[in-house]
């Protein structure tokens, strides 16, 4: 069984913290809430498999979360927890798609087989219950060139039923890309469905994509559809592509050449409606020569290409990033962090190798931190102060011997760490370099806009324009309006 989705909604933390953990055991992802507010942001991320509700004495409180339940993900199944020692039993005459009741403390072998009738139950709905939670789509955030030029591919192809090839490194954001595009074709209103294909072992990454009829091989009690049937009418997304072995590569090929195929273990042809989308963050032609990726392949995927930028080639869009990042922490009742101008100023010189999804664990970590206050330059990673460091240690400002400690750029005493070097120094030439240099990076978070640039310079926006005459300093795309 391949890794999913499972909503863990309970209010009692430590109890929770125990059903995660069976959960976690079993390599699947959790995903807990704790308050009924909570469940429309636990409702954008697509693909839960099942919901586990834990039914307190009462059951009023439940009877709560079942309403909301229907309203925000109607189609997904859900199980009752109980700590009475009331083990499975048959859910028909139970309330809404609650399918049956399981005992707390939750036993794997309970949760392994809610899990299968779950996903069964998913199958039937021929993936309605996935198609449910895109309506809430996360966003393309950013208004850098690349983006913009990202969004305009999508409008390009997304009317299309061409094959989209998505490109870019780990965490830049290639299935917000892949759900985009489907979102915005005419498969809108089929089932979007995705799979990694480096995370499945190659043996049962033929059953997961074609399906298997019963007795195909041990264990296949039952037949069971897979990810094109699944997506019949709709969208397959493809992920970690490059990962795929050399042996499903063939098989692959042919579905994508002759848009048909055969379950596992079965002699019947279905025929494959479905808008394949793949991405991955290899290198798919250093592969080729490399023998690791067939060429054939290659092309037949490669018909539109979409190069995802990393963050570090879009760092004028890390301010509105964070803040949108924020507001998502927000919305799911995680609390609230504000940075302040020297921590962006920082955080724009790091290099993010860990791109968006990098960006999210720390602003996560500041919103813990710093609960409804302000992260400052002090609160970030030394990983992240390293780079200003260096940053800080470039030639333009050499002349001038500087002590300056980032974890303290927050302090009021910070300039103090500024040393006059022995021979002495240019005082008026150094504030003005150390002024034009503000003004750039503000201009660089700021995405070239002089108004919120001014904002954070705290300065009026007619200051910073004559500001910017005085110093020359010009940009390609300066918004002074």
């Amino acid at each position: 069984m391949t890794m999913v989705k499972v909503l863990v909604v309970d209010s009692d933390a430590g109890r929770a913290r125990g059903i995660e953990a069976v959960i976690h055991f079993l390599e699947h992802e959790p995903v807990v809430v704790s308050h009924v507010e909570m469940l429309t942001a636990a409702a954008r991320q697509a693909g839960y498999a099942l919901g586990l509700i834990t039914d307190d004495p009462g059951a009023v409180r439940t009877s709560a979360w079942l309403a909301a339940l229907g309203q925000t993900l109607p189609n997904l199944p859900v199980f009752l927890l109980r700590p009475n020692g009331v083990r499975v039993s048959n859910g028909g005459a139970l309330a809404g798609n609650v399918m049956g009741i399981l005992g707390h403390p939750l036993r794997q072998q309970e949760l392994s087989a809610a899990l299968r009738q779950a996903l069964s139950h998913n199958a039937q709905q021929g993936g309605a219950a996935q198609t449910a939670t895109l309506a809430v789509l996360p966003r393309l955030v950013g208004e850098s060139t690349a983006m913009q030029r990202v969004r305009r591919l999508i409008g390009q192809v997304a009317g299309s039923d061409a094959t989209v090839l998505i490109l870019g490194e780990s965490g830049t954001g290639k299935e917000i890309v892949a759900r985009q595009i489907h979102a915005q074709s005419s498969r809108r209103d089929q089932p979007f469905v995705p799979i990694n294909c480096g995370a499945i072992p190659t043996e049962l990454l033929e059953s997961e994509l074609f399906g298997h009829e019963k007795g195909a091989f041990t264990g296949a009690v039952s037949s069971r559809r897979g990810r094109f049937e699944l997506a019949q009418g709709g969208s397959l997304f493809l992920d970690e592509i490059g990962d795929m072995s050399l042996h499903m590569q063939v098989k692959l090929l042919r579905v994508l050449q002759e848009r048909t195929y055969e379950r596992v273990g079965g002699n019947k042809t279905h025929y494959a409606d479905v808008r394949v989308i793949a991405a991955t963050h290899r290198d798919l032609e250093a592969q080729i020569t490399q023998d690791a990726f067939r060429e054939d392949l290659f092309y037949r995927l490669n018909v539109f290409p979409i190069e995802v930028p990393a963050l570090r080639q879009r760092i004028s869009d890390l301010p509105v990033l964070a803040e949108e990042l924020i507001r998502r922490i927000e919305a799911e009742g995680r609390g609230v962090v504000r940075l302040t101008a020297q921590a962006l100023s920082v955080m724009s010189q790091y290099s993010w190798p860990g791109n968006v999804r990098e960006l999210a664990n720390l602003i996560e970590r500041l919103a813990i931190l710093r609960p409804y206050g302000e992260a400052g330059a002090s609160d970030l990673p030394e990983r992240v102060l390293e780079h200003a460091r260096h940053a800080a240690a470039e030639p333009s400002t050499a002349r001038v011997q500087s002590t300056v400690d980032y974890t303290a750029l927050d302090s009021a005493d910070a300039l103090t760490r500024i040393l006059v070097p022995d021979d002495g120094v240019d005082l008026k030439e150094w504030l003005a370099d150390m002024e034009i240099r503000f003004i750039r990076q503000a201009l660089d978070l700021t995405d070239g806009v002089v108004a919120r640039a001014a904002k954070l310079l705290r300065l009026r926006r007619t200051t910073l324009v004559e500001k910017l005459r005085k110093y020359g300093i010009q940009r390609e795309g300066l918004d002074v309006s």
